[in-house]
């Protein structure tokens, strides 16, 4: 049976190749062209439908490099004191907590946490076949001893503070508790803090724990280990490879190896980059971004900074600042428009209130102006001016400033502004003070290196008004600044702002763990500040992230620090593949698993 079908099958082949032969020249040119365009199009008809039957998902490999400002001394979570340790300690360790890129906080090494009721104990348990870069296993040793190390005052870490007065009790291996002593409710958000591995540090006495070279070839558990590093003649490291942790707790990072590179100043990042020897940067100025704005082949990212800038004005200092309605005034003058164009580029957004714009639906934002008003700066100043000329301020023609007579006294509306070095502070204050000259006062902008303003200016309150800004954070606790308990050094009270029931009402928002009540705490401080006027809020900033477009599944909503911009860098993925659709379920189980 089969011999004859195969006698069949050859003799329609030996037919086909005589019919074929028969034809002319012309002939068999147009047979061949019409049997290549049915080939070539059964051929993609055959590939659409098995195209419409895939998927894309990220896939293993890749590399990004990576331009970073600064230089790394200690990528080390207990000492890390720039930008620089921060971007590499954040690519290198993991904590019992971290932030999503939701700025919501998440179990990392945790597997699961429990507060007690009365906010006092935070019992956490860890993941099981957790590990280090070097295959050891993570356990709550480690965890004991990080905290312990953070505590010691002999190493000076600056998250020291956050640990303050908080007893570590090893249950066994994979359980630990915190015990406070009183109710904290941002507590949660000091558990971010990056793991060290005991075996390794623990063969550093104080002294030499600075010194170690762990410190710039780090072994943590984060989602990327040190492959390689370059020094420069110093012993600074100028460039890291860091390669995809295959042992990550969520999984490898898709792409494969991140290069990170270093510059001393924003010029030489820029230069770089333009010579396309790094592909993404970050921490740039709103001028610079605006300059790179029409390259094409990367994207601009910005995400809303939680900070504060304003001028805050110190009463005990200035006796003309502690006339509430020249505070009042002085507010109600400022175009903080203009300062947000000008200043800012338009990357930024104006503020009225101390508590960043995307902390609290309340927040004041460009687009809520205080009382509806949105009039230009000359309708400002006519208002401002009113308020003035009704509580007695009237001009001095010859001078051109505004004075009072109080006590048999003539004052006049006569201060100094101080602020850092920086352009962008520079800028604003100069057109603050220009605004502030219209309405009729004297105004002399005092400019200091960041230092000197710090340790001569700041530190011993000696000061005006300062323009400065505030980092708030993603926990919300506005104690330091505000509290009238913060108003001298090492508190960060800078207007020195005394106010009993806004005190009570920061002591009870930093006490409840509840959200809303939180919330309405913080609304109703928002109010006496609104009152007291202690200070006019001016902007918050964007951050500014510049990736390439290669670069795909990059999310955050919320960053705090610029290291933040990696909250979700194990889910960025440069490669992809295709899988059918059927199995795509079990792609997905898996990184559901991971996660």
């Amino acid at each position: 049976m089969k011999e004859g079908k195969g006698k069949i099958l050859n003799k329609s082949k030996k037919n086909a190749l005589e019919i074929i032969s028969s034809f002319s020249v012309t002939e068999k040119i147009i047979f061949y062209f019409f049997l290549a365009i049915f080939a070539v199009s059964s051929f993609l008809l055959l590939w659409k439908v098995n195209q419409s039957f895939m998927v894309e998902f990220p896939a293993y490999g890749g590399q990004l490099k990576e331009g970073v400002i600064g230089s790394p001394r200690f990528i080390n979570p207990i000492l890390a004191m720039n930008d620089a340790d921060r971007d590499m300690t954040s690519l290198i360790y993991s904590g019992l907590m971290k932030s999503n890129s939701k700025g919501n906080l998440v179990p990392d090494l945790a597997e699961s946490y429990d507060i007690s009721k009365d906010g006092l104990i935070y019992h956490f348990k860890l993941k099981d076949n957790i590990y280090f870069h070097n295959g050891e296993k993570v356990t709550t040793d480690d965890v004991e001893f990080t905290i312990n190390k953070t505590q010691d005052p002999a190493m000076k870490s600056p998250k020291s503070a956050n640990w303050d007065g908080v007893a570590v009790k090893k249950i066994n291996d994979r359980e630990i508790e915190f015990v406070l002593k009183q109710p904290y409710s941002p507590f949660l958000e000091n558990t971010t803090l990056g793991i060290l591995p005991k075996k390794i540090w623990a063969n550093f006495d104080n002294d030499q724990f600075s010194f170690s070279l762990f410190n710039i070839e780090p072994i943590g558990s984060g989602p990327y280990k040190v492959k390689s590093l370059k020094k420069d003649s110093y012993g600074i490291p100028t460039y890291y490879t860091l390669v995809s942790f295959d042992k990550y707790v969520f999984g490898a990072p898709h792409i494969k190896n991140l290069l990170v590179n270093f510059y001393q100043n924003e010029k030489s990042l820029i230069d770089a980059f333009n010579r396309r020897d790094i592909e993404s940067i970050s921490a740039i100025s709103s001028q610079d971004a605006e300059a790179l704005k029409k390259e094409r082949g990367f994207r601009i990212i910005r995400a809303p900074l939680p900070r504060i800038f304003g001028v805050f004005f110190n009463q005990s200092q200035s006796p003309v600042l502690a006339d509430k309605e020249v505070r009042e005034a002085l507010n109600e003058a400022i175009d903080k428009n203009r300062i947000v164009k000008e200043v800012l580029n338009g990357y930024g957004i104006e503020i009225d209130s101390p508590i960043p714009p995307d902390l609290m639906e309340t927040a004041n934002n460009a687009d809520n102006a205080p009382d509806g008003k949105t009039d230009d700066g000359a309708g400002k100043i006519e208002r401002a001016s009113a308020l003035l000329q009704k509580s007695g301020w009237k001009m001095n023609e010859k001078e051109k400033i505004l004075e009072k007579k109080v006590k048999n006294e003539m004052e006049q509306l006569r201060f100094s502004i101080s602020t850092s070095n920086t352009p962008e502070l520079k800028k604003a204050a100069e057109i603050v003070k220009e605004e502030w000259e219209k309405l009729g006062a004297k105004v002399e902008v005092k400019i200091f290196e960041a230092g000197d303003l710090n340790q001569n200016v700041i530190r011993p309150r000696k000061y005006d008004a300062l323009l400065f800004g505030e980092i708030v954070g993603r926990d919300l606790d506005l104690f330091a600044f505000w509290h009238s308990s913060q108003r001298k050094d090492p508190g960060l009270n800078i207007a020195l702002y005394a106010n009993s029931k806004a005190d009570k009402l920061l002591e009870d928002a930093r006490k409840t763990e509840d959200v809303s009540e939180k919330m309405k705490k913080y609304q109703q401080f928002e109010d006496e500040i609104a009152k007291d006027f202690p200070a006019v809020f001016l902007y918050s900033p964007d951050f500014i992230y510049i990736i390439p477009e290669k670069v795909k599944g990059y999310s955050a909503d919320q960053v705090i620090t610029p290291a933040d911009r990696f909250l979700n860098v194990s889910e960025w993925f440069i490669d992809t593949e295709k899988v059918w659709k059927i199995f795509a379920g079990d792609k997905i189980s898996k990184k559901i698993s991971e996660n």
